[in-house]
């Protein structure tokens, strides 16, 4: 399977931390996967216009094509304003709508504080309803205190990760299963 992971914020850190301690398990432990690590700080995304993602070129053609061709993506995410920041918004606004068909996706925001623990299930889980993800109903929030120094301390966020890297690859099996048998009925 081709997995994404998404450091989907061009500010910061605990981000980037968390997303790469999801990389590196995986890295670890499925390296059998096509595994990506994309941290936004990294690219220049252009503001979408109503194009095909195809007809951009860069980073922005980069970053879509990745998750075009995704089966599981890992999107971890700030929240900025009780809200998902606008270059994931802008990454959605890029895709077609459809384009999370079939892709099994789990979540991990990072937060100032326990104010917003909620964001994941009414912002983002709602936008990845709509363009049609399997989404795994368990997320990992993890506030500013799990973090020192660049790492992860807390050792209950350490085993949700771990937890949350596994169910979103064994969700995602099952999910594939599903549809080679589905699509066995039809006899092409």
């Amino acid at each position: 399977m081709n997995v994404l992971v998404l450091a989907a914020s061009n500010v910061g850190t605990k981000t980037k931390t968390a997303m790469s301690y999801i990389h590196k398990t995986l890295e670890e432990k499925h390296s059998e996967h096509d595994i990506t690590f994309i941290d936004f700080v990294d690219k220049k995304m252009e503001f979408a216009d109503g194009r095909n993602y195809l007809e951009w070129t860069g980073d922005t053609l980069e970053v879509t094509t990745a998750v075009m061709n995704a089966d599981v993506i890992y999107i971890g995410f700030p929240i900025f304003q009780a809200s998902i920041p606008a270059v994931l918004k802008n990454l959605f606004d890029l895709l077609p709508v459809n384009a999370l068909r079939d892709k099994t996706v789990g979540i991990v925001s990072t937060a100032g504080s326990e104010k917003h623990f909620l964001i994941a299930e009414m912002t983002l889980k709602p936008i990845l309803n709509y363009m049609k993800a399997h989404v795994v109903q368990s997320t990992v929030f993890i506030t500013e205190k799990a973090f020192s120094r660049g790492e992860i301390v807390e050792d209950d966020i350490i085993v949700r990760l771990e937890n949350l890297t596994e169910q979103t690859l064994t969700i995602a099996k099952a999910h594939e299963q599903i549809r080679i048998e589905e699509e066995s009925k039809y006899g092409f």
